[in-house]
């Protein structure tokens, strides 16, 4: 059960943000029916099994996409559906058969969701690319870096993540809520590049206010010595983020530094080189305990830099419930959270296949097309 309850979604399977989608979708309550390859070629790195936590709470279909009783397997399946999600090329959905007119004259209420890096259009539209590419491209790679360094991003979070599975799912939604007024389903087609590049918005008004040059290391959010990451005596990493008057106020008292002149201009990117150089020695004395007792949970906006293990056992995620361990793996939980659907269980990692029978029963398949296309799982 879940906000999503009733809402029926099949999503062909691919790698990257589509399957995100569904797995929010699949989260949220929705049924979400995997159309996964029949066969996989052995040893696939791209191929997780079990351990594709994207594909929680899903039902898997295995099919042979090749066979033109698999495709019309799939059509019934569309045609019981609110809504398809696909990552493929612009184009393979076409020459599979299962292309958005096709589709759409079977189920005309159908929100027919496409994912890819560059759009179903456009001169790059076909080329191959992966999360990386696209946000440099649209710029919202840019700010990624230190001046004179090369500029880097947590993988897929900006790109695949930010500006792909999330403008997919909202797109998705946006989609079916229409049909449901309109009786009629359309096409989403939902580019990283442009997500990634609406994404940017926010820093592109801190830009127009003059806040936020294109000169790296100049603005307001990647130049600062108060706001940014720094080297503990342990190795470890910590952050602060005290950009506002009375934070950064608080922060130099902790500090010791309220009597030092040198850190009364703290607005002057001109002072920030020579200022990020001093913090960076304050840090570099202590271990990232001796910050995080002395900083944590005030107004200097201050949290250590942890990785995932060490996420999941900090005191807010644990108050939350923001990671668990299903299935043997460490796991971020359902989010956003519902007043009406409080506890939301996510649902486990289906096997290859694994509902193949019934979902394809259900949809009306006589016992005989089922057995031909359903392998033993």
């Amino acid at each position: 059960m879940g906000v999503l309850s009733g809402v029926r979604i099949v999503e062909i399977a691919g790698i990257g943000p589509a399957p995100f989608c569904g797995m929010l979708l699949a989260d949220m309550g929705a049924e979400v029916i995997l159309v996964e390859r029949r066969d996989v070629k052995a040893g696939d790195p791209l191929d997780l099994g079990d351990k594709a936590i994207v594909h929680r709470g899903k039902r898997s279909v295995a099919l042979d996409l090749k066979d033109p009783r698999a495709i019309e397997a799939v059509l019934r399946l569309i045609d019981r559906a609110d809504a398809l999600i696909e990552g493929m090329r612009p184009g393979v959905m076409e020459r599979l058969g299962l292309g958005p007119e096709v589709c759409l004259e079977r189920n005309s209420r159908l929100v027919y969701g496409r994912m890819t890096g560059w759009g179903q259009d456009g001169p790059l539209a076909k080329a191959a690319g992966h999360d990386i590419n696209y946000v440099a491209l649209s710029g919202a790679l840019w700010f990624g870096g230190a001046p004179g360094t090369p500029p880097m991003v947590p993988p897929t979070l900006v790109g695949d993540i930010g500006g792909g599975a999330l403008y997919l799912t909202v797109g998705v939604l946006a989609g079916i809520l229409n049909a449901r007024e309109s009786n009629k389903g359309q096409v989403i087609d939902a580019a990283i590049v442009d997500g990634s590049a609406s994404l940017m918005n926010l820093l592109l008004s801190l830009h127009a206010a003059g806040l936020q040059p294109f000169d790296r290391g100049r603005g307001l959010l990647d130049g600062p010595h108060w706001y940014g990451s720094y080297a503990c005596a342990d190795g470890n990493f910590v952050t602060i983020g005290a950009l506002e008057p009375p934070f950064y106020a608080l922060l130099i008292e902790k500090l010791g530094l309220q009597g030092d002149p040198d850190f009364r201009h703290p607005y002057d990117p001109d002072t920030w080189g020579k200022l990020r150089g001093r913090l960076e020695a304050i840090f570099a004395m202590q271990p990232r305990r001796y910050w995080v007792e002395l900083l944590e949970g005030t107004d200097a906006c201050f949290a250590p830099v942890l990785t995932p293990d060490e996420a999941a056992k900090h005191p807010q995620l644990v108050a939350r419930g923001v990671y668990g361990r299903r299935d043997g793996m460490l796991q971020a939980e359902p989010a956003p959270r519902f007043s009406a659907f409080p506890g939301g269980v996510p649902g486990p990692v289906p096997r290859r296949g694994e509902h193949s029978a019934e979902v394809l029963v259900a949809a009306g398949l006589s016992a005989a097309e089922v057995a031909h296309l359903t392998v033993r799982v």
